[in-house]
């Protein structure tokens, strides 16, 4: 059985709907992807999708379409996406059950792969294949 590789709060959805929205006509929604830097090692990387990639996986809540870069899905596997603003900051925030640090600014993250074999035995569905 397949499932989603993230999933997204309402918050999250409306934000990716109000930047499609802002960003015209060609926009369909926003990629996630994770990227070297920072000074704990890793960076989510978020884009506007224009042209959806075949090989990324689609994550749709509340009319909002997230796809997931293929490199970054066993990073991902069983994040949330969250959407915040307080008095100093606004934006995405993810709660990534993979992340075993960050960095004290909060801009960068340690990420360990998903392991496969205890989501296997703890009964859980796992990813689809291609």
């Amino acid at each position: 059985m397949a499932f989603a590789v993230m999933t997204l709060t309402d918050a999250a959805a409306d934000r990716v709907k109000a930047i499609v929205d802002n960003a015209g006509s060609d926009a369909k929604g926003i990629r996630v992807g994770i990227k070297k830097g920072g000074c704990a090692g890793m960076e989510y990387a978020i884009d506007l999708v224009t042209e959806p990639n075949a090989k990324d996986d689609l994550i749709e809540h509340n009319g909002a379409k997230v796809w997931v870069a293929p490199e970054a899905v066993l990073y991902l596997l069983g994040t949330q996406m969250d959407f915040e603003v307080t008095t100093l900051r606004s934006g995405f925030t993810f709660h990534n059950p993979n992340q075993t640090s960050a960095c004290g600014c909060g801009e960068s993250v340690e990420l360990k792969p998903a392991d496969l074999a205890a989501l296997a035995a703890s009964g859980q569905p796992t990813v689809r294949a291609g």
